[in-house]
């Protein structure tokens, strides 16, 4: 039962995304009191680049904060502490004299690093050194191509950072960096994990993969447990003090604010793209299935891991659909034009934008789509983008099942396209598995603040954690085998056509 105290306090998540940020204010029940969320600009400089702008990155979060803040009078006093979950691999380089960033951010989208990677890291010896160490798969996705590039490519970056005059961070550093007035450059276990460059067995940035990279370490961030202290607040216009001090990956985050405490229970986040995790408690499980082995979480002073599928595209597809293609105005009226036809008329769309992630890892496919007939309408492929969400998840558990020895029953979902009951009924018809959407869709923002509250006090323990999970809706399969093998077969003859497009 919570204190008087902890009644009156509340906990801020700092949410920054791929497309936006947000700043979420949650009580001591775990319910979200309020939030807000600025969305920032998306930069394609060349086919398969993606950039963020590190600017509007941090005004849109400080903005969304901001005003989060005023608009419900809150001071240092009513805020317990501060946690940030954040986009993971994106990739920036500044100069902590200045502050200045000295180029646009390299989002973990990107493909521009793709042949850098084959160049340093094609050799099979090389592959199985980056598998062993970081549980990674060799790719442009990772942070340790980006610096590298951006070392080689930025006048002047390569010299300075030799000299110790620039810093490397994901999004969480350069987030705390300019929180604490630039006192701490420091990052989390789950985030220095997606860099390609961190041991996660012994705990410690690895000079094998510096060397190979040729990053200087000076550049690095301190690895600090995800629930710790990393700072407080000392910004201009707003309040002092504010302890930060919790940390994590959206993903990671998003695991831990399901309560996906044991070893088995596993979670998929439908997002920008999709990522599904299985907490695998201490066991380190190298996947033989194209998956990742990634710390979970690092916390009271041990590591737990995790097994995880990456899809690339995921919810960005009905983005795609709709700013580009201009099939509909509102991103929720899939659900609507997706039951207006009975099936998906043969029609499958592979939305390999960007390549394809866990299980097939081909950095050079690129998105299709298959099966048109004179028949096939704007329903057609409107249901087919949401059913190829649900077909690459299904390629996760298939793959999860195997390498871990573990018969997955049901699946916790969470993020944004997890409200679209379309798409969770036919990821469960699909599955043949129980769906479970809990009543927080948005668990980045509650993993973060449960990281952070449980450093200060303000919760006691994962227990207490746990029973703030309700439940919102479970979706069952109603699909017959026999359709779902045929659906599914053709979801992968389709896949074949968007491999290698770029060779």
């Amino acid at each position: 039962m919570a204190t008087i105290e902890q009644r009156d306090k509340f906990v801020i998540a700092l949410d920054q995304g791929t497309t936006s940020s947000r700043a979420v204010l949650i009580n001591h029940e775990g319910r979200v009191v309020d939030f807000v969320q600025r969305p920032f600009q998306q930069i394609y400089p060349h086919p398969g680049w993606v950039e963020h702008n590190p600017q509007d990155i941090l005004f849109s979060q400080i903005g969304a904060l901001t005003e989060l803040i005023t608009k419900h009078g809150l001071d240092a006093q009513s805020i317990d502490s501060i946690g940030i979950d954040n986009q993971r691999e994106t990739t920036l380089v500044w100069d902590p004299t200045t502050g200045a960033p000295v180029c646009n951010a390299i989002v973990w989208q990107c493909r521009r690093t793709s042949e850098l990677v084959e160049q340093l890291c094609g050799s099979s010896r090389v592959q199985a050194m980056i598998r062993e160490k970081c549980g990674l798969l060799a790719d442009a996705y990772f942070s340790a191509s980006k610096i590298r590039w951006i070392l080689d490519n930025v006048a002047g970056a390569r010299e300075r950072a030799e000299a110790g005059e620039l810093l490397f961070g994901t999004v969480d550093t350069w987030l705390i960096w300019i929180l604490t007035g630039g006192l701490v450059h420091a990052t989390d276990t789950t985030n220095a994990s997606r860099t390609m460059l961190y041991n996660i067995h012994e705990g410690c940035w690895d000079k094998d993969l510096l060397s190979l990279f040729d990053i200087p370490e000076s550049m690095l961030p301190e690895v600090r447990a995800s629930s710790s202290f990393f700072g407080e607040t000392s910004y201009p216009g707003l309040p002092a003090g504010i302890p930060l001090t919790g940390v994590a990956g959206d993903q990671q985050a998003a695991l831990f604010g399901q309560a996906c405490f044991n070893r088995g229970e596993i979670k998929n986040t439908y997002g920008t793209g999709c990522f599904m995790l299985m907490n695998t408690g201490d066991r380190f499980i190298k996947s033989n299935n194209g998956l990742l082995t990634t710390i979970a979480i690092g916390i009271d002073g041990e590591i737990e891991y995790a097994l995880e599928g990456s899809i690339f595209v995921g919810g960005a597809v009905v983005q795609w659909l709709r700013d580009e293609m201009k099939l509909f105005s509102d991103a929720a009226d899939t659900e609507y034009f997706a039951g207006k036809v009975e099936d998906n008329g043969g029609v499958y769309l592979v939305p390999a934008f960007t390549g394809l992630g866990s299980p097939y890892w081909d950095m050079y496919a690129r998105g299709t789509i298959t099966g048109l007939t004179r028949g096939a309408n704007r329903n057609h492929i409107i249901r087919a983008a949401l059913e190829s969400i649900a077909y690459q998840s299904k390629d996760l558990i298939k793959a999860m099942e195997e390498d871990s020895g573990i018969q997955i029953k049901s699946l916790k979902v969470d993020g944004g396209a997890s409200a679209n009951n379309f798409l969770m009924q036919f990821q469960a018809d699909i599955l043949d598995k129980n769906v479970l959407r809990p009543e927080i869709i948005e668990t980045t923002a509650l993993g973060a603040a449960y990281l952070a509250g449980l450093a200060t006090g303000f919760w006691n323990n994962r227990e207490e954690i746990k029973k703030n999970w309700k439940l919102n809706r479970e979706f069952h399969s109603e699909l017959e085998e026999s359709l779902r093998e045929k659906y599914f077969k053709g979801w992968h003859k389709a896949v074949e056509k968007a491999k290698n497009w770029e060779e």
